[in-house]
């Protein structure tokens, strides 16, 4: 089973409490509904995680599970998700998200001459942060949304799927 599968992946809260970097906040990651996995805080792990991998800071994965704590999401599902942000698919993603930014803005993308490389990008950060911020929290947004709802329509179904498994096995038992 899914759930079986997810509570074998993650860490559990003791291994973290005794983790020494983590002391400071140890008392944040006590809290159950942080580690539960059921129909609130997986959908919602997954709009945390999605959104964040959007947001181009080099810290997602601490903005995640701050923002997962304080929406009282899967935090283990939350961070993991944010590593669809990897070195491969950050320059596609991130350039999308200039580009929708661009265009919603009405301005002119600037574009890349040469190679892309720290010089360039700190030369042209003023141009391309506000389109690329623009862009990259609405297609968080909507990924995360996305995320969202299938994640609550997988799990209804599941529950659905068992449930008619449980009324057809009762059935049978009384004939």
């Amino acid at each position: 089973m899914l759930k079986d599968r997810l509570l074998k992946l993650v860490p559990n809260r003791e291994t973290l409490r005794e983790n020494r970097t983590l002391k400071p906040v140890a008392h944040l990651l006590q809290r159950k509904e942080l580690w539960q996995i059921n129909r609130r805080s997986v959908p919602s792990a997954v709009f945390v995680g999605l959104f964040c991998a959007f947001i181009p800071v080099p810290s997602q994965m601490l903005l995640a599970a701050i923002v997962a704590i304080f929406m009282r999401a899967n935090l283990p599902l939350s961070v993991a998700l944010v590593w669809i942000t990897n070195p491969i698919t950050m320059a596609p993603m991130f350039y999308f998200s200039y580009q929708l930014g661009a265009w919603l803005l009405g301005t002119e993308a600037t574009p890349l001459e040469g190679s892309l490389t720290f010089t360039w990008l700190f030369e042209n950060l003023a141009a391309i942060s506000g389109p690329l911020l623009l862009g990259s929290v609405l297609c968080g947004w909507m990924l995360g949304t996305t995320g969202y709802i299938t994640a609550r329509i997988i799990w209804r179904s599941k529950v659905m799927k068992k449930w008619l498994l449980r009324r057809k096995l009762r059935a049978e038992k009384k004939n």
